[in-house]
C-alpha cells in the first residue's frame, strides 16, 4: 500500500512512517557524499547536497512513487570514482556508507527504545520502533547486489576488472530489473535474510 492509501485511511500511521522513512533516506544519501568528499571527491559538496534539507534530496518521481506505490526513491548523491584517492577502496568505502548510515540509525533507536523503557503503545516508542525498522529494511534493500544498488558497487570494489565492467553495462538496465523483481516477489527472501542479518549483528551489539 502506497502512502497516499496510508495518509487518507489513518493520518496518524502515514506520519509515523513518512517522516522516518524521509530522513532514513536523507542520511543514506548524505553518508555516501560526506565520505566521497573525505576520500577527495568534492562533488557532492559543491552541489549543495551535504544537507539535511529534504528539498535537496528528493527526487519527484521517486516521491510520486513512494507515496502512490509504496516503493520509491531519492536523487542518488552524485559521487565522482574518479577523484577518490583510493579508487578501489573508495569504491567499496563510499557504497557501503549509506547502509552502514541506516544500520547505525536503527540501532540507536534501538538502544534509546531499550534504554528508556518506554510504553509500547506511546508515540516516542512508535516513532523509534519505526525508525529502526525502515533503516534495517533500508540497508538490507541496499545490499542486494543488483545495480544501481549500493550493493552491486560495493561488489565492483572486491571483483576484478572482468566483473566490474559487466556490473557498470548491467547498470543501465538494473533499475527496471529491480522494480520488475520487487513486483513479482523475487527478492522478498533476499531482502527477508539481510534484515534477519542486520537484526542479529544490532542484538548482538546490544546484548
Amino acid at each position: 500500500m502506497g502512502l497516499l492509501n496510508l495518509l487518507l485511511k489513518d493520518p496518524f500511521a502515514f506520519i509515523l512512517i513518512a517522516i522516518p522513512l524521509l530522513y532514513a533516506i536523507i542520511f543514506h544519501e548524505l553518508a555516501h557524499g560526506w565520505v566521497a568528499y573525505r576520500m577527495g571527491d568534492p562533488t557532492a559538496k559543491m552541489l549543495g547536497r551535504l544537507s539535511l534539507n529534504p528539498l535537496k534530496h528528493l527526487d519527484p518521481v521517486g516521491t510520486l512513487m513512494l507515496f502512490v506505490f509504496g516503493f520509491g526513491w531519492a536523487k542518488p548523491v552524485p559521487v565522482n570514482f574518479a577523484q577518490l584517492r583510493d579508487k578501489k577502496t573508495g569504491m567499496i568505502l563510499v557504497s557501503s556508507a549509506g547502509i552502514i548510515a541506516n544500520m547505525l540509525l536503527a540501532f540507536i533507536a534501538i538502544f534509546i527504545d531499550r534504554l528508556l523503557a518506554l510504553p509500547q503503545s506511546s508515540m516516542p516508542a512508535l516513532l523509534l520502533y519505526y525508525f529502526a525498522q525502515i533503516n534495517i529494511i533500508l540497508a538490507a534493500f541496499n545490499l542486494i547486489p543488483i545495480p544501481p544498488l549500493d550493493g552491486s558497487k560495493i561488489l565492483m570494489g572486491f571483483a576484478p576488472p572482468k566483473i566490474q565492467n559487466m556490473l557498470f553495462r548491467f547498470e543501465q538496465y538494473g533499475f527496471i530489473i529491480v522494480i520488475g523483481l520487487l513486483f513479482l516477489g523475487v527478492l522478498n527472501p533476499v531482502v527477508q535474510f539481510f534484515r534477519w542479518l542486520i537484526l542479529s549483528i544490532i542484538n548482538l551489539l546490544l546484548s
